[in-house]
């Protein structure tokens, strides 16, 4: 599929959230107070994402293991794109498979591939880095030390996830559900961007893991922290990575005349939940308590590397740093080459 959308008043009529006859053009602002959003996107999402949190915590309970959790955040929102962009045409509206896939816009691709891509990699690495340990995660055994801790986790902690994974989730299932007004704008060049956006978040989060990954595997000092490669760009790149990654979809839902403003809400939502709940804020408030007890050495190597680099987001020092290039490298060249795509396919 090529070439710009179709418009009837200003509206795109391509795109599966329009229907096939369009007779009002709302006004955008609208759109963010749009009963349907609620009905046709939201509650379908709660409701799916409230039913794994709670088939995670049932098996979690059972195994005395709060990780399968982990294993949900990254798989259910899969499941839930999958289901909007695909499944929902198969299996409600009897289409074949094959008909289904070939009905995704261009655009509409790109936010399905981009999120497997996300959800796939990132359950791999918590299903691989779970299997490898053996137990729970550390934080979560000094959670379950609370002797309460199973009667209540339903309630504080897995329905509470499940909730934020169904703002998270807009951007990749509210296109597929909603029928309201868009904010209109064809933008080509912020498709590219969109899409150089998320190559760069992709490859800083694989680069930080394989990092890590390499420097416990090999390192014969125990009791400094990692702060080579992307890990000197921030003390966080995985998770910035993910903010990326996230942010790239509303821009490409913008560029494309696919977004609803609320759907920005899920990029936002992601991001609250790296800086301030679940992300870097929980885990260096882990590492301190960790390390003030087992290594007074890596906790004093930890409020070194504070003073030194930022959390989340790099300095303007870092601009020579040859790794920050490097991952906006790699986001030009997945620009690129999807350009590249989708000229010669």
């Amino acid at each position: 599929m090529s070439g710009r959308p179709t418009y009837v008043g200003g509206v795109n009529i391509d795109s599966s959230r329009n229907p096939s006859t369009v007779s009002e053009h709302y006004p955008w602002q609208k759109a963010l107070f749009d009963v349907g959003i609620f009905k046709d996107t939201i509650y379908p999402s709660l409701s799916l994402h409230c039913s794994l949190a709670v088939a995670a915590y049932g098996l979690g309970r059972v195994n005395n293991n709060v990780q399968t959790k982990d294993l949900i955040w990254p798989l259910a929102p899969v499941i839930n794109g999958w289901w909007s962009a695909v499944g929902r045409r198969v299996f409600v509206r009897g289409l074949p498979l094959a008909q289904a896939l070939g009905a995704l816009s261009r655009p509409e691709r790109l936010i399905l591939t981009g999120v497997t891509l996300w959800g796939g990699r990132l359950f791999y690495r918590v299903f691989t880095r779970a299997q490898k340990r053996g137990k729970d995660d550390e934080r979560y055994e000094e959670m379950k030390t609370d002797p309460g801790f199973w009667n209540k986790a339903l309630f504080s902690v897995f329905l509470p996830e499940a909730i934020f994974q169904t703002l998270i989730t807009l951007p990749f299932t509210a296109p597929f559900h909603h029928q309201g007004a868009v904010v209109s704008g064809y933008h080509p060049f912020l498709q590219a961007t969109a899409v150089g956006l998320f190559s760069t978040g992709f490859a800083l989060e694989i680069l930080a893991d394989s990092q890590l990954d390499a420097h416990k595997q090999t390192s014969v000092d125990q009791h400094s922290l990692y702060k080579e490669g992307v890990w000197s760009i921030v003390r966080h790149p995985n998770y910035l990575g993910d903010a990326l990654i996230h942010f790239s979809f509303p821009l490409l839902l913008y560029a494309s005349d696919m977004l609803a403003p609320i759907e920005i809400l899920g990029s936002l939502a992601n991001y609250a939940f790296l800086r301030y709940l679940g992300g870097d804020k929980a885990t260096e408030s882990h590492q301190e308590r960790r390390y003030s007890v087992s290594s007074l050495e890596k906790h004093a190597d930890l409020q070194r590397y504070r003073e030194e680099k930022n959390s989340f987001w790099p300095d303007l020092k870092e601009l020579k740093n040859e790794w920050l290039w490097t991952v906006v490298g790699a986001g030009v060249a997945g620009a690129l080459i999807e350009q590249g795509i989708h000229q010669f396919l």
